[in-house]
């Protein structure tokens, strides 16, 4: 009994109890890797998807080749044009443009045509033409007047190149179409392209009875 009494009195508590361990938790550090990585398969993810639309782009492209669509304009008349001291023009000049698609597979809606007439860049004439549908390995052809007065400021390099042409009886015009079209392939259509047509006319005067001088048949830039 003494000793368990002496025992007691040395203030024997038990075994050593071993300090708390420490955790060191970073706060934050979860959350923003997992935005980093979900940024980067976002990015990898839309850098794809560019390539393959890319690639099925430029595919459709080399297989049917609807650049192969052709503008001529077959025949042109101008039987007035006339510059005033007023910086006026008058004019009246007729059009027929052949368009002719060679695609076996491809066919073309033109919803939008608009065209423009100028002189030394100088717009001069405008007209909307009707929209059509041409199908594949056909020849579709677009008639369009333009008659009128517009002011015109020429300068004086213009105005010698004007009055030269007046002169020879041949002015020179062009003539530009702004088209909004779509493929179409079998069922499938495409989205909207806006192409530019060019075609740069030598036209002669049907007033000066110089028969001599007649209009070429001329073939257009298209620009994709």
């Amino acid at each position: 009994m003494a000793e368990k009494q002496s025992h007691l009195n040395g203030a024997y508590y038990g075994p050593a109890v071993p300090p708390p361990t420490q955790s060191y938790h970073r706060h934050g550090r979860g959350r923003g890797c997992g935005c980093c990585c979900l940024f980067g398969f976002l990015l990898k993810l839309v850098v794809s998807l560019v390539v393959i639309i890319g690639l099925a782009a430029l595919i459709f492209w080399l297989i049917f080749r609807p650049t192969n669509v052709k503008f001529y304009v077959t025949d042109a008349s101008l039987t007035e044009f006339t510059f005033t001291g007023n910086n006026t023009l008058q004019y009246n000049l007729a059009v027929n443009i052949t368009v002719r698609n060679p695609n076996r597979k491809i066919g073309v809606y033109y919803d939008t045509i608009e065209a423009n007439a100028y002189y030394e860049d100088q717009r001069f004439g405008t007209k909307s033409l009707t929209p059509f549908y041409q199908g594949h390995k056909t020849t579709s052809y677009l008639n369009t007047a333009f008659e009128g007065q517009q002011l015109v400021l020429l300068g004086t390099d213009e105005l010698s190149q004007f009055n030269a042409e007046k002169t020879a009886g041949v002015y020179t015009i062009d003539v530009k179409l702004n088209l909004r079209i779509r493929f179409k392939v079998g069922k499938v259509k495409t989205g909207r392209l806006k192409p530019k047509v060019k075609c740069d006319l030598k036209v002669p005067l049907s007033s000066t009875g110089n028969s001599a001088v007649v209009f070429q048949n001329t073939k257009c830039d298209v620009d994709f």
